[in-house]
């Protein structure tokens, strides 16, 4: 224990730690925080050893900085080696996100647990030199907060800092930390920067411990894949009872916000990079996207027209209430290979069978729709996505469940043609989704059998409507001068 702590009365420090989150409640024996460092995405994974030191406890409380929690994104809590997340509810103080942890069962004393804490940050690297030559690497910088925080005591910690290669350019030396250190403040080891063990740390969500110890810290480190960013996407997904289809189009503007291009790009230095193999690691060539099985039409354009340069392999339907274990692959070349500080603007849309995804109960007369939020860019994250979901006209006791909070979400009507009063729709928006967000929607409704005919009806009168006037039309004369019959 440091000389600052050891000088504060012992009665007054537990009086300080334990109005905190219950702070003497619980010991932190370890805590592993590994940060798998990547370009707009960063996974972090922290596991925490704790004990417990009195009985009965229910709650145990994670806290995340203010920094940390503005680039996350995602969070989920685990017991460490089972699938099922456990239930948490957030609250803010001061400077701090807590999370408080709902306990699988009550702990008594001297019980211990592992606790697997995750959360994806988003847009949290920052490229470094901010431009690049089209044949130079691409290098990026990430910060975060030197010390696990935690309102409990740790007895060690440490954090691993992981990249997809061992090419680290620098990374930072902690300062006046002597105290918590063993052997050595941070080491570098493969592709792995690591800063501790450090032993005997108090309860870090303090102030004084903030103000004395809590520090940034940076690496430097070559990215070998380009840093995508979905800057804006527009799904939208229309149910169609009649043609039996569900048809997804998704507008997106995709933007690589790696280094910016230094110089002019040169379309033979491209060519010979990609016949050699050793294509720029921050320049984007191709997409490849794993779609749904069993779709068909499928189409992919830009603002200048049909994009040939694609190639779909479409996987087989798997049988009624069998797990989705194939996808489809479709292979995307752009028009022109995407660097630093580029954008490219496309439209890709299929049709599916709307058995795929639709399920109905005789009992109560309503379907029930599986809806993909979004098809995953690997890599990329969205920052901006508008959702809206179409129903077919005469939908009724529309409802809809989401697997996490819309930022907005409103119910309208959706006008096209054949339509006589529109189609129920659904406007969701969502901001910082990745891959851990690729989930379904699930939206019920009613459609009532005159519904169902309505359409034919409508489609049956414009076509005797139009027959009739064509009938009408032909036997009227709109010439203006008549001919006399002759006698």
């Amino acid at each position: 224990m440091s000389l600052k702590w050891a000088s504060v009365p012992l009665f007054l420090l537990l009086s300080i730690t334990s109005g905190l989150c219950g702070a003497s409640s619980f010991e932190n024996t370890a805590v592993v925080r590994t940060v798998e460092l990547g370009g707009s995405v960063v996974h972090v994974t922290t596991t925490y050893a704790i004990r417990a030191l009195e009985n009965n406890l229910k709650t145990y409380t994670i806290a995340l900085g203010k920094e940390d929690r503005a680039k996350t994104s995602w969070v989920e809590v685990k017991v460490k080696g089972q699938d099922n997340t456990l239930p948490f509810t957030e609250r803010v103080e001061k400077h701090l996100s807590l999370f408080d942890v709902t306990l699988p069962k009550p702990l008594s004393g001297n019980k211990t647990l592992n606790i697997v804490f995750e959360n994806i940050q988003t847009h949290a690297t920052t490229p470094w030199p901010q431009t690049a030559a089209q044949n130079e690497d691409q290098a990026l910088k990430y910060t975060t907060d030197l010390f696990v925080l935690s309102p409990y005591s740790t007895l060690v910690q440490r954090t691993k800092l992981r990249a997809l290669t061992p090419r680290f350019i620098s990374w930072a030396e902690p300062q006046g930390i002597d105290a918590f250190v063993g052997d050595a403040a941070v080491t570098k080891n493969g592709a792995n920067v690591v800063y501790g063990p450090y032993k005997d740390v108090p309860p870090s969500t303090l102030d004084n411990f903030l103000e004395k110890y809590q520090q940034p810290v940076t690496v430097h480190y070559f990215h070998e894949q380009p840093v995508l960013e979905v800057r804006k996407l527009n799904r939208a997904v229309e149910i169609s009872h009649w043609g039996a289809n569900i048809n997804i189009q998704d507008d997106i503007s995709l933007y690589n916000a790696g280094p910016k291009l230094k110089g002019h790009f040169s379309r033979i230095e491209h060519q010979m990079q990609g016949y050699n193999k050793k294509g720029a690691p921050h320049v984007l060539p191709a997409l490849t996207l794993g779609l749904p099985p069993g779709i068909r039409n499928t189409y992919y354009y830009d603002t200048i027209g049909n994009v040939s340069t694609s190639k779909l392999r479409v996987a087989p339907l798997p049988p009624k209430g069998a797990q989705r274990s194939q996808y489809s692959i479709l292979e995307l070349r752009p028009r022109y290979p995407l660097l630093g500080g580029w954008n490219y603007s496309f439209t890709l849309g299929w049709d599916a069978p709307l058995e795929s995804s639709a399920s109905y109960d005789k009992k109560t007369g309503t379907y029930i729709v599986a809806i993909p939020i979004l098809t995953p860019i690997p890599g990329a994250v969205i920052t901006d996505e508008e959702l809206k979901i179409i129903l077919p006209e005469g939908a009724t006791d529309v409802s809809y469940v989401t697997p996490f909070p819309a930022l907005s979400a409103v119910m309208g009507t959706h006008v096209t043609f054949l339509d006589t009063v529109g189609r129920p729709s659904i406007t969701l928006r969502y901001k910082n989704l990745t891959l851990k967000h690729a989930q379904e929607i699930y939206v019920t409704y009613k459609v009532s059998t005159l519904a169902h005919i309505k359409k034919g009806l409508t489609v049956a009168t414009a076509l005797f409507t139009l027959f009739v006037l064509a009938g009408v039309a032909r036997r009227l004369d709109f010439s203006i001068n008549r001919k006399k019959k002759v006698q």
